[in-house]
């Protein structure tokens, strides 16, 4: 199993490397680049000259000015010089310079990443910590009116999109009984201070916490029933095997059964997403951030790609892909110390 494992994670660099290889060369291929943006700009302004390019039938730049505006941009080499030129920064830790902000994308990551980890980690919490002992609970009262009542909430949270629920709370919350804030994730007059600095601020904190509600709410509904279900359905099926009436037929009490047999057994499904959830940590949902103005790690790589930001498209792409294929791994890993009978070769 150790020498499995090793295997896992020296394929980590080639599968990273493949992965933002494709996307890489998807971004010289896409149409509306920055190159075409710019150019775009400079004809709307009014500062096209006679010149030897066309675009759109419009004069724009000469073929001297538009070399080196496609050398600023980097689109002037083929896709693989250009894959490598980008690879030898990144192993140095620079993931280039938004065209965008003008600024380095370690620092957009940087500025972006604590708050979706804020997001992730609490719905990570409260959908295990919560969904597990509901699961349980449902499955030991199958058919009673406590698994009638939250069945019936489940399954309407689950109907709903978190974005959908969002914008009723909103309209709801926020606007008519103005309870909560209408978005953001601190008030405005601590959105000077770095992420770190507001979760040591008493007051900033406060204002996170208000402003957190009912984003929370929309991240939790959908992960909540998915993980409450799914653990249900699973110890139902392990109740009902044949080494539980075994187990008790030898003298076992049926509690002490269903937590050494049944319980983990149950587990096992949920071990194996577990550790794909880790990309809540970061990626949270673009959706769910755009409707409540929450400039996370999610909206950044959505807004990247609206805005043919190809730096931190590249370097969004690069954290998520290796946070995904770390998790992949630790989902093996918790199977195989859920269920002995798992051996990986």
């Amino acid at each position: 199993m150790r020498d499995y494992f090793i295997r896992r994670f020296l394929l980590l660099p080639p599968t990273l490397l493949g992965i933002t290889l494709i996307v890489f060369a998807i971004t010289r291929v896409v149409p509306g680049g920055p190159v075409e943006q710019r150019l775009v700009q400079m004809r709307l302004a009014g500062a096209n000259q006679a010149s030897n390019y066309t675009v759109g039938g419009q004069q724009a730049l000469s073929e001297d000015q538009l070399q080196k505006l496609k050398e600023y941009y980097g689109f002037d080499k083929p896709v693989l010089v250009s894959y490598v030129s980008w690879l030898g920064k990144v192993l140095t830790g620079d993931l280039g310079e938004s065209y965008r902000w003008n600024e380095p994308v370690l620092q957009r990551i940087k500025e972006a990443l604590p708050i979706s980890t804020f997001y992730g980690l609490i719905t990570f919490f409260f959908t295990y910590s919560i969904s597990i002992p509901l699961g349980i609970l449902k499955a030991l009262k199958h058919r009673t009116s406590i698994d009638g009542v939250t069945s019936v909430l489940i399954f309407a949270g689950y109907a709903i999109p978190g974005y959908v629920l969002g914008a009723l709370l909103l309209l709801f919350f926020a606007v008519r009984l103005d309870w909560f804030p209408m978005g953001g994730f601190v008030g405005y007059e601590f959105q000077h201070l770095m992420p770190w600095q507001v979760f040591a601020n008493g007051k900033a904190f406060l204002s996170i916490l208000l402003h957190s509600v009912l984003p929370l709410i929309c991240y939790l509904v959908g992960s909540f029933a998915v993980t409450t279900l799914l653990m249900k359905n699973h110890l139902l099926d392990n109740l009902a095997a044949d080494y539980m009436r075994t187990a008790v037929a030898k003298g076992s009490s049926f509690k002490r059964a269903v937590i050494r047999h049944a319980m983990r057994n149950s587990l096992i499904p949920i071990a194996t997403t577990f550790g794909q959830n880790i990309t809540l940590f970061v990626s949270g949902s673009f959706l769910i951030e755009a409707l409540f103005d929450i400039n996370g790690f999610g909206w950044l790589g959505l807004d990247s790609v609206f805005q043919r930001d190809y730096p931190v498209v590249m370097g969004v792409v690069l954290l998520s892909s290796a946070l995904l294929l770390l998790g992949n791994i630790i989902s093996d890993i918790l199977v195989a110390l859920v269920d002995p009978r798992v051996k990986f070769q």
